[in-house]
């Protein structure tokens, strides 16, 4: 059998791995970071403990509707974030993703676009997924570029829908569909 993809889970800066023993320390420490909080989520920014870290991994385990992988770097083996895949809906083929780099010196050096071309690529050959979406909050410009430069096209906007620092903001719902990667795959030198 002579299968396209030669390594599922390798990509040009990083790995997709399973979690580790040792990771939910790490996490934690991102976990005290106000501005990786605050781009990660639309809720109130609140640090988890090692433990609650820990229970949450053990749920998501679990669940058949998620799957998520730890990011690390291909050049020594750490772990730079995570990149995960939830609220999947099996009947329809559709999904959600979130994805965190979380130490501020990772960011910026091009580890979440090749983290969001594995899971995209791992989500649409691997899981027969046929769409993805997400949503970002507005001032986040880097993860928007991100998602754009790999083929996330923009849904629309939830007006003024997260207060920041006595500032609204809205969210974008952004999202790409199956024959849109492939399109953008048959065309990009990037795996090859």
């Amino acid at each position: 059998m002579n299968l396209k993809i030669k390594d599922l889970f390798k990509g040009n800066f990083v790995k997709l791995s399973a979690t580790r023993p040792t990771d939910v320390e790490e996490m934690a420490k991102w976990q005290e970071d106000g501005d990786y909080l605050r781009r990660m989520d639309t809720d109130f920014s609140i640090p988890q403990s090692v433990d609650t870290l820990r229970e949450h991994e053990r749920a998501r385990v679990q669940g058949s509707s998620s799957i998520e992988f730890k990011l690390r770097s291909l050049e020594d083996d750490r772990l730079i974030g995570f990149v995960a895949l939830f609220g999947i809906e099996w009947n329809n083929r559709a999904g959600k993703l979130a994805i965190g780099i979380g130490e501020p010196n990772n960011r910026g050096k091009g580890y979440g676009t090749d983290a969001l071309r594995l899971i995209l690529r791992y989500a649409f050959y691997e899981l027969n997924l046929n769409r993805v979406g997400l949503d970002v909050i507005s001032y986040n410009h880097s993860a928007i570029e991100a998602y754009k430069k790999v083929g996330f096209k923009e849904e629309g906007r939830m007006r003024s829908a997260v207060l920041r620092d006595g500032q609204q903001f809205d969210r974008i719902m952004m999202s790409i569909l199956q024959d849109e990667w492939a399109e953008m795959e048959k065309n990009s030198t990037y795996w090859r």
